[in-house]
């Protein structure tokens, strides 16, 4: 083997694992910008809409998708490059980033019907309350 193909072995090398190195620090960057779990699970709220909004604001993926496109990026190149060896890891992390990614985002739809729908259900029943308490009065 010549001298300027180890070169090149050794140059395809450190890129596959300079490569690797992006693909894990975007997916570690994704994960850090998607929200503690307290902020979503834990309230200060005074009322169910007020819970609502504030979960509304905590499912809010953030900078997270824009860290797994780069991820994807990364992997995507590497795996057609052949560049990494065992890709198993980072193919399965790139998925579960992307599974929770979808999971805050439909639950964000939901809460938000959600907070759309509980203030016509209040005066609604605000309504029958009202009508309710006038036939009592006659």
């Amino acid at each position: 083997m010549s001298q300027a193909s180890l070169d090149d072995d050794e140059l395809f090398g450190e890129a596959a694992t300079e490569m690797r190195d992006d693909v894990e620090a975007s997916l570690e960057d994704a994960w850090d910008a998607l929200p503690d779990a307290d902020d979503v699970w834990e309230s200060d709220a005074d009322n169910v809409l007020g819970a609502l909004n504030g979960l509304k604001s905590a499912l809010d993926a953030g900078d997270a998708e824009d860290h797994l496109r780069d991820a994807k990026k990364w992997f995507t190149m590497g795996q057609r490059a052949d560049a990494f060896d065992d890709a198993g890891d980072l193919e399965e992390e790139i998925a579960d980033v992307e599974s929770t990614i979808e999971d805050m985002s439909e639950a964000s739809d939901q809460v938000g019907e959600l907070t759309s729908t509980i203030p016509a259900l209040r005066s609604s029943l605000e309504s029958a309350d009202e009508d309710a308490e006038d036939e009592t009065d006659e």
